[in-house]
């Protein structure tokens, strides 16, 4: 994965971003030498949130499927929330 420094970033702007990203899909942006930020192209940013949201829905279809997930009122939610149910 390649680094952009902060320095050169603040330096250059974007322009210092886009070499980096025509060899990665990410770029790690340093600050004082420790990686702190990542930057990626829309693309990659789709693709990550699309997978993120994919196990979203496993995991709710499987808590459902486990029958951890109530189906009821506001009134019965909040009886549950008083009792500590």
């Amino acid at each position: 994965m390649s680094t952009v420094a902060a320095v050169e970033l603040k330096r250059r702007g974007v322009s210092a971003l886009e070499p980096a990203l025509t060899d990665d899909d990410e770029v790690i942006i340093t600050v004082r030498g420790k990686s702190r930020y990542v930057v990626m192209s829309m693309e990659s940013y789709a693709r990550l949130r699309e997978a993120e949201l994919d196990q979203a829905v496993r995991e709710a279809r499987a808590d459902y499927a486990a029958g951890r997930i109530a189906d009821n009122s506001i009134k019965a939610h909040l009886r549950r929330l008083d009792h500590g149910i």
